[in-house]
């Protein structure tokens, strides 16, 4: 196996991320942190790449930051690992790109937060969530970062203080993953998805995600008019005129722009 923390593939569009400690459940410590930021944003810069999934090697997706992480370091050092060990969260939402988590096993503490930061989620149907590090005395803030923006501050607030184990359906209910498939059918599943959304038009989904997470931050009326002036210049593209046309010949749409 490997010595890479995380590892990285192409195939038919899709960028493939894989967090490779499996030895250690796939804990983040520095070198994978760094090493999942670098894969991320090298996709990013791919533009044969047109969207990103992040699976896992090993039973698990991932549990959290390595416990072995925390000791000997000043406030000065602790800060700086920290902001390392959310560093992804800023980075999947500044990506163009869509990106998808396949999960399976736990996706627990930081790993929960990885999976919420994604765009989309895929996951085991018994697989396990949960923001668990008020158990050892911590607590789940990075994670907490996309968490309350999906679920809202009581939910939030419930699952980062209490830190109980969630299982997938419970957390498809709550919105925090897309679906929900038997443990064998995951990797189909999200291969499914991933192929269904690099024959869209990178463009239309660059616009998509951008305008999704732009208009959060703005009031309604505000953000209504930002997302019609983003679809009015999308409209003025040659992928749109390409994709209305496709679609009135019957054919299949030959995308230009990225």
């Amino acid at each position: 196996m490997s010595d890479n923390n995380v590892l990285v593939e192409k195939k038919e569009g899709i960028g493939i991320i894989t967090l490779n400690r499996p030895q250690a459940m796939n804990t983040f410590n520095v070198p994978l942190a760094r090493e999942l930021n670098d894969a991320l944003r090298d996709m990013e810069k791919d533009h044969e790449v047109r969207v990103v999934v992040i699976d896992a090697n090993g039973k698990h997706f991932s549990t959290g930051i390595s416990l072995d992480e925390f000791k000997n370091k000043t406030n000065k050092e602790y800060r700086e690992f920290i902001h390392l060990m959310d560093e992804h969260n800023h980075t999947i939402a500044r990506m163009k790109k869509p990106v998808m988590a396949s999960v399976k096993g736990y996706a627990l503490a930081n790993g929960a937060g990885l999976s919420f930061a994604c765009d989309l989620t895929i996951a085991a149907e018994d697989a396990k969530f949960g923001t668990t590090a008020i158990n050892v005395g911590l607590i789940c803030l990075g994670p907490a970062a996309p968490l309350v923006r999906i679920v809202g501050r009581k939910k939030a607030l419930e699952m980062v203080l209490l830190g109980e184990i969630i299982p997938a359906p419970e957390m498809l209910r709550l919105g925090l993953v897309n679906k929900v498939v038997p443990p064998e059918q995951l990797e189909e599943a999200t291969l499914d998805w991933a192929k269904k959304l690099a024959e869209k038009s990178p463009l239309a989904l660059q616009m998509g995600k951008a305008g999704v997470y732009g208009s959060q931050d703005m009031p309604y009326h505000e953000g209504l008019d930002m997302l019609g002036d983003m679809f009015a210049a999308l409209c003025s593209t040659q992928d749109a005129e390409e994709g209305v046309k496709a679609f009135l010949e019957k054919r299949k749409p030959e995308w230009q722009e990225r």
